[in-house]
């Protein structure tokens, strides 16, 4: 009897998991026209820094060597306490195309990112803007222009790909790399089926005039985290969302080094997700239970059930998620992570559950 039960909850789990794939085939098959706009946006690009003067030395160039007909770079100096300010105002005796924002240690906003983003906003000369990270590099000297062509009259919101840098021999930078693949895959499926809700800090553009729609960061202002998906959660809409995924549009971090160092990271970013929308909490929830549940009980089913009944059930689950995922790999230039799909996705369901007991137990710590 109790197997009985547990095959019919199976099935169910599967079934929910189907509808997912399906879902993110919104993503994996979609035609994006990638050619290049008659008019260019003047865009102001901002990077928030803070505590970054080897990472600014490195990112500045560059930012500076973009082939777009008109940017700024608002570089923002968040109360560092090493030279960071010191390596921007190098910087910008060589080029006037940099603005410097100083941001001092506000008592009511003492180490908020968002006070120190909102002044940069403030201080951006164009309306169009393309937000990255000190510790990111964008893939190509066409990361403005592919990036900011997606914006028109209507389209005012542009979700970029924060890809990793690949190291080899290494489980944590491969399962790194996986979950931001899934990551990215959800958020752009997602947008695509006109419900966005978030975004990555280190590649996301919008426009000045969203911005001051929804007053900012004044929602959320006193949560440490989320300048990116709350913001996303306030402003972004079915018609004024758009994505990039050309790989002209991506941008390239450096992977955390450790399983602790990426740990303590995703409790940051995953303690944010409390705030989202209930439609948004339930299905993200819905989409890791069912799975979590797939990988649970599927050693049962294939034990107490005929291989004809289990083997067809498992099989339609792989292939719609290699189908999905695969796809959407080839577009994100991920390809590798699909070969390790079934072990990286118990890994990460495992990973999950440890970090949601962690934040259920103590509060993680913010922006450095």
């Amino acid at each position: 009897m109790i197997f009985t039960v547990l095959f019919y909850i199976f099935v169910a789990v599967t079934v929910i998991q189907l509808i997912y794939f399906i879902s993110f085939f919104s993503f994996a098959f979609h035609q994006s026209k990638q050619s290049k706009t008659t008019t260019e946006f003047p865009v102001s690009v901002i990077v928030c820094s803070k505590n970054e003067e080897t990472n600014l030395q490195r990112l500045i160039p560059l930012l500076l060597q973009q082939e777009h007909s008109k940017f700024e770079l608002v570089l923002i100096n968040d109360a560092s306490s090493d030279n960071t300010l010191e390596v921007l105002q190098n910087f910008q005796e060589k080029d006037s195309r940099i603005r410097i924002v100083n941001v001092e240690n506000n008592e009511a906003f003492w180490g908020n990112k968002k006070y120190a983003l909102t002044l940069g906003i403030k201080a951006a000369k164009y309306d169009h803007l393309l937000f990255t990270d000190a510790d990111c590099a964008p893939a190509s000297a066409h990361w403005i222009s592919q990036m900011s062509q997606q914006f028109s009259t209507t389209k005012s919101i542009v979700l970029g790909y924060g890809k990793y840098k690949y190291v080899g021999y290494s489980l944590v930078n491969l399962m790194i790399r996986f979950e931001t693949l899934l990551t990215a895959v959800q958020y752009f499926s997602y947008a695509r089926l006109g419900s966005p809700y978030m975004a990555v800090g280190r590649n996301l553009a919008y426009t000045k005039g969203e911005f001051f729609k929804v007053k900012g960061f004044i929602n959320h202002i006193q949560v440490r985290s989320g300048d990116d998906d709350l913001f996303i959660k306030d402003a972004a809409n079915n018609k004024n969302t758009a994505i990039s995924y050309h790989p002209d549009s991506f941008t390239i971090s450096e992977a955390p080094k450790s399983f602790t160092e990426w740990f303590r990271q995703k409790r940051r970013h995953i303690s944010t997700a409390s705030l989202y929308k209930f439609k948004h909490k339930f299905f993200l929830g819905l989409f890791f239970v069912s799975k979590f549940s797939f990988w649970l009980l599927a050693p049962f089913i294939v034990y107490s059930e005929p291989i004809e009944m289990s083997l067809p059930i498992i099989g339609l689950y792989f292939v719609f998620n290699y189908i999905a995922l695969g796809v959407s790999a080839k577009k994100l230039k991920e390809t590798q992570v699909i070969y390790f799909l079934p072990l990286l996705e118990i890994f990460l369901v495992l990973f999950q559950i440890t970090i949601f007991i962690a934040n259920t137990i103590s509060k993680p710590t913010h922006w450095k």
